[in-house]
């Protein structure tokens, strides 16, 4: 897969694509990850991206020229081009699982007051990270980046993300490591019984009790 990040911020991606998971796949070839200032593309003298809105109100507003000249020099007949915008479908798991069939990927991050109406012709898809708002579409780029790439194949084991919280429609289950005594805290015998069909019986027990403690929405759609 390859993931094409168009930001006003570049720097801020200087952490996420040099750390951890992502940095690993990376380095293996699993996914091929860019990030373009969108200035470059801007064909004022100055390299200004963003103007006062028609009609009056607060803040800066992204003029479509560069973000429209970015997306067509990038784009190709494979790209699912993503708005980064509060306005959009509010992400989860699901999505992400959709996403990772695609072979490229275009975000797009929004700024300041917001983007000319006119750019939103130009995606496939508008997502929201959640009903509140941020600086910019940044950080929410690097929600779905990370969300994603965990997800391709041999970046991490598929045990691993199957049992997720969402895999399912359900939160994930308890889980503890050493010691099996913390400060009167104990791990629960059937996890030191070594008899697998009674953990994987206690597991899916403890996801629906927390799942409709927590998050009883989810047990909706199963």
């Amino acid at each position: 897969m390859k993931i094409d990040i168009l930001t006003l911020f570049p720097g801020m991606f200087d952490g996420f694509l040099h750390e951890s998971i992502i940095k690993r796949a990376l380095e293996r070839g699993q996914v091929e990850i860019q990030v373009h200032d969108i200035r470059a593309y801007s064909k004022d003298p100055h390299k200004k991206v963003d103007d006062y809105g028609y009609g009056g109100g607060q803040g800066m507003v992204l003029m479509p020229q560069p973000i429209f000249d970015a997306v067509e020099d990038l784009r190709t007949e494979n790209s699912k081009v993503l708005l980064m915008t509060p306005q959009g479908k509010t992400y989860n798991q699901e999505i992400a699982y959709d996403l990772t069939q695609e072979k490229h990927l275009i975000i797009i991050c929004g700024h300041y007051e917001g983007f000319d109406e006119r750019i939103r012709t130009l995606a496939d898809m508008e997502i929201s990270i959640g009903d509140y708002v941020l600086t910019g579409g940044e950080l929410a780029s690097m929600v779905i980046t990370d969300s994603v790439v965990r997800l391709l194949d041999g970046v991490i084991a598929k045990d691993s993300h199957i049992y997720d919280s969402f895999h399912n429609h359900l939160l994930d289950y308890p889980v503890y490591t050493k010691p099996v005594d913390f400060r009167g805290m104990k791990v629960p015998e059937v996890l030191l019984s070594g008899h697998h069909q009674k953990i994987e019986e206690w597991r899916l027990e403890e996801q629906m009790k927390r799942t409709k403690e927590r998050r009883p929405d989810l047990l909706e759609k199963r």
